[in-house]
């Protein structure tokens, strides 16, 4: 999604400052490129109001006064800054003389505790190719509007055909909804994409073992489904369940009371964009299907040079994206403003959504629900709905685990901050240093099963500790997406993130600057290194801000991380007699009695 550029003025070292407050306008111009405020302030507790006094110097940060350890954020329109508190009083007024808002910020590890809150990490004992995944969320808006999901299914080879003597195999998704207008819609994809999904794709194995395809070059007949019997499977799944959130309630409305219909309506009027990955365990295909601007980044490592290659899985459905919008004026011929200022209609950039019901139901559908429920006055330019679909665009990828590949699926919140390369290379650079640590820094328990689930690190990398930190990120250049959503072709440069635009981060300063590896969960060390990394300011600040204020500078972040490799067998066990376990230590999100066995994830 994109914003317009705003200035971002950060003050590192302050003093007390009352003029501060007077001139800063003056101090900090508007177009200024420099995200470090050299003008600052302070706050005085102890007398119930703000201090008096100046810093005239320009030119230099004078450093912060021992005693003032709090931090106080003040947030204006289109900028913020940073603040030193004197005393031990809290703060006498959350606005200042301008009106602007007046914050404590967080500590460092206030700030640690706000990025692990809802972190996740399971360890997948199966031995079919998967061994771990990590998840973080983190919101912006009150409440979220992202969600997620991941299942493991156990499949007998009564309905998918498998190889050798080999009874199961395994269907493992994972999916992220970058829910908007709302959070209703991303919570019922939660509650039922992978069903609906997994309904269809049972279906389809299920038929290609009684009528078996033809096989290929003459060769016998196959008892798996053809490749694009899948994709068309995982396309109906998705179009079945869209069409139950925006027409399933319209014949009922009437009947029910208007609380009913109203709940009923709910994820039908907000919408989300929906990136569902399925990993057949048998053809080793990873499949990713994508409604809307979530992305989906593959991570495989070059053997030659021990980096990383970044290469995206999907490609970004928005009315700036010039395949979409070439589709959407082929099915409006006659309609000039379909596509306006990249959005449908001139209002929504997604071009792909599920719910979002005012671009899909007919005017007398929507004249109806406004009669009833006081619904929206439906856009003048509605002409021939519908203008947003649910159907994906669907990607296979064939997974190499003996390389110890490992695929990122975030909402845009992540990519708003973060190139393609980047979040690989992140990712390399946390394992290299997971990899320099024993084996029992990142295992969960004492049972043979985590040094099994761990080793699938210790064969990749041979650093020396510490070094991951210093050194640049470990990945090689390309593999990034444009503004449009598309890959840039090969040797051609990408405009940056546009949240690093927003921030004027330099994207050319150096690793030891700007990045830094603090999580046991990979999830949580890529959020934490979107908003700023090193610069603890920074990180502090965007944390601290409130909604709304905060979406002004992002948005929500869901981030899930999954690991290939060919460990993680139960040991002793036959393949797929394990389990799917909690790792506590990069869990901080599950409570104990909430984590429990994971046998609901099987």
């Amino acid at each position: 999604m994109q914003y317009k550029s705003l200035s971002v003025a950060l003050a590192s070292s302050l003093v007390a400052g009352g003029a501060w407050f007077l001139n800063v306008r003056q101090q900090v111009p508007a177009d200024t490129k420099n995200p470090v405020s050299s003008q600052s302030s302070s706050f005085s507790t102890s007398s119930n109001a703000f201090t008096a006094a100046y810093s005239a110097s320009e030119s230099a940060i004078p450093s912060p006064s021992p005693s003032a350890k709090r931090r106080a954020l003040v947030v204006d329109n289109d900028q913020f800054y940073t603040g030193s508190i004197e005393g031990d009083e809290p703060l006498s007024k959350d606005t200042d003389d301008y009106g602007r808002k007046v914050l404590e910020m967080m500590t460092p590890d206030d700030a640690t505790t706000r990025l692990r809150k809802k972190e996740e990490s399971y360890l997948v004992n199966r031995g079919r190719g998967v061994v771990r995944y990590d998840i973080a969320a983190l919101a912006s808006n009150d409440p979220i509007e992202d969600d997620h999901a991941e299942k493991v299914v156990e499949v007998p080879n009564t309905v998918a055909a498998t190889d050798g003597d080999a009874t199961t195999s395994d269907w493992m998704f994972w999916g992220v909804f970058d829910g908007h207008s709302g959070w209703t819609t991303s919570a019922k994809l939660r509650q039922a994409l992978i069903s609906f999904v997994a309904r269809e794709l049972n279906t389809t194995y299920k038929s290609a073992l009684t009528t078996p395809t033809p096989g290929a070059e003459g060769g016998p007949p196959s008892l798996h489904p053809a490749p694009s019997a899948i994709d068309s499977a995982i396309r109906l799944g998705f179009l079945k369940l869209d069409h139950e959130i925006c027409h399933g309630p319209i014949p009922n409305l009437t009947k029910v009371s208007k609380s009913e219909a109203s709940a009923s309506l709910a994820p039908a009027l907000s919408g989300s964009c929906g990136l569902l990955s399925f990993y057949d365990t048998r053809s080793k295909i990873f499949r990713v299907a994508c409604t809307g601007d979530s992305r989906a980044v593959l991570g495989r490592r070059n053997p030659s040079t021990g980096k990383w290659t970044a290469k995206p899985l999907s490609e970004d459905q928005t009315g700036s994206n010039p395949q979409e919008e070439a589709r959407m004026r082929a099915e409006h011929p006659d309609e000039q403003f379909v596509v306006r200022n990249g959005r449908v209609l001139g209002q929504l950039e997604p071009t792909r959504a599920f719910g979002d019901a005012i671009y899909k139901w007919t005017k007398d559908i929507q004249a109806q629900i406004k009669r009833h429920f006081f619904g929206r006055t439906p856009s003048p330019l509605l002409k021939t709905p519908p203008y947003v679909t649910a159907e994906p665009v669907v990607t296979s990828t064939q997974i190499e685990p003996s390389n110890g590949d490992f695929v990122v699926l975030a909402t845009d919140g992540l990519w708003e901050m973060l190139t393609n390369e980047e979040v690989v290379g992140l990712v390399g650079q946390w394992i290299e240093v997971q990899n320099a640590k024993p084996s029992s820094s990142f295992s969960t328990s004492s049972s043979s099963s985590s040094s099994s689930s761990a080793s699938w690190l210790t064969s990749w990398f041979s650093s020396p500790p510490g070094s991951a930190n210093k050194k640049p990120l470990p990945v090689e250049k390309g593999g990034n997406s444009d503004k449009t959503g598309q890959v840039v072709a090969e040797g051609a440069s990408a405009d940056a993130p546009i949240r690093q635009q927003q921030w004027h981060l330099d994207p050319s300063e150096s690793a030891k600057k700007r990045w830094t590896v603090e999580d046991a969960n990979v999830a949580t060390h890529l959020v934490r290194n979107a908003l700023g990394g090193r610069d603890t300011d920074m990180v502090c600040a965007l944390l601290t801000l409130p909604s709304p204020y905060s979406r002004r500078y992002r948005d929500d972040l869901t981030v899930e991380v999954v690991f290939f490799g060919e460990a993680g067998r139960e040991s002793g066990g036959a393949d797929g007699e394990g389990g799917v376990r909690v790792n506590e230590e990069a869990s901080t999100g599950l409570k104990r009695e909430e984590a429990g066995p994971v046998k609901a994830k099987l």
